[in-house]
């Protein structure tokens, strides 16, 4: 073998072009991080939008934006559901890991099977002029596979569903993966969530649903319709929103 080929270049280059893929990798990434937030927080709003009923589907930035602006973002104390002024770089999800911002479940009190969450919680409000017409709530529970996040809208009275969206899971595709099809969420609208006490009473059912309380469950997917019904029962219940809910019924939102 000639110096020109021993195993030491051979070495030094492969360590040169890993050196030279990562920076131009770690370039990248950091260049396109700004992107990737603008492009989360325009889902985040869209997601709302649709839950909402402002938006059927798609939407170009400036449209959402543009619907975005009747919707007003507030951070709610779930212990008390009262307002708070929002931390400075809130972030729901973050303050749900740091052992001085979450609150731990544990037992028949994690129902959703979520182990903490946050303290405090965002809550999206729709006005029409001085009267409130939407709530909208951030929902997640355990399913089969994976934690699924949505957003819950829910008429002043808090027990009648505006609409329903859930917008990340990993649940089976073709299975419990339905629970973003367009043709399963339309059931929601309508529905009633909470009975005269305020207590959750939603139920995801085998077949097809018999009254207001009830909708269909996913076909072949009993554990993700079972987290499903489970992450209604725990944020609609007096650990999750309940709170909240009861403020807004009361009419001091």
């Amino acid at each position: 073998m000639s110096k020109k080929e021993s195993p030491i270049k051979t070495i030094v280059v492969a360590v040169i072009l890993s050196l030279v893929c990562s920076v131009v990798v770690s370039f990248a990434a950091i260049q396109l991080k700004p992107q990737q937030e603008l492009n989360k927080e325009l889902d985040r709003k869209r997601n709302i939008l649709i839950a909402a009923g402002l938006l059927e589907q798609g939407g170009t930035q400036s449209e959402i934006d543009e619907l975005f602006k009747q919707v007003e973002t507030k951070v709610v104390d779930l212990s008390t559901g009262e307002f708070v002024e929002p931390p400075k770089g809130f972030n729901q999800r973050k303050y749900a890991k740091n052992p001085e911002t979450n609150k731990v479940l544990e037992g028949k009190a994690d129902i959703a099977g979520i182990k903490k969450r946050s303290q405090l919680a965002n809550v999206y409000l729709v006005r029409n002029g001085q009267e409130l017409d939407t709530v909208i709530l951030p929902v997640h529970g355990y399913g089969l596979w994976s934690t699924m996040y949505g957003f819950l809208a829910l008429e002043p009275d808090t027990t009648t569903v505006v609409g329903f969206k859930y917008y990340e899971q990993g649940e089976t595709s073709g299975l419990g993966g339905e629970i973003e099809n367009p043709s399963w969420l339309a059931q929601w609208p309508g529905k009633e969530v909470l009975n005269e006490q305020g207590e959750p009473v939603i139920k995801l059912v085998k077949g097809s649903a018999q009254n207001e309380h009830q909708i269909d469950g996913l076909s072949g997917a009993t554990l993700t319709s079972n987290g499903v019904e489970n992450t209604m029962i725990y944020w609609l219940g007096e650990d999750g929103f309940g709170p909240f809910l009861e403020r807004v019924r009361a009419g001091e939102i």
